[in-house]
């Protein structure tokens, strides 16, 4: 064997290795494809789930109170007694 056929065969090798890589590769790209589609639609329903505005009666809470305005007069809170409590006995 002389240098031209090493060097045809090394050709030749390196050429059938990058051949096999690059059909590895392309046999990837299918699942690839499948899962940023997949994210794509998790992340879209993700956004169109937070950016909903949830009905009046969608959920158990209660919306707060509102804020005292400041032209109304400033009254004492007195705390409702508590129904389960009986009022301290004298000892």
């Amino acid at each position: 064997m002389d240098g031209t056929a090493i060097i045809i065969l090394a050709i030749a090798g390196v050429a059938s290795v990058l051949l096999f890589a690059i059909k590895g590769i392309l046999d990837q790209l299918p699942d690839v494809f499948d899962s940023a589609r997949r994210a794509r639609d998790a992340w879209e329903r993700f956004k169109k789930k937070h950016d909903e505005v949830p009905e009046p009666g969608e959920t158990d809470e209660q919306p707060p109170p509102a804020a005292p305005r400041a032209d109304d007069e400033e009254q004492p809170r007195v705390m409702p007694p508590a129904d389960d409590e009986e009022p301290p006995s004298a000892a």
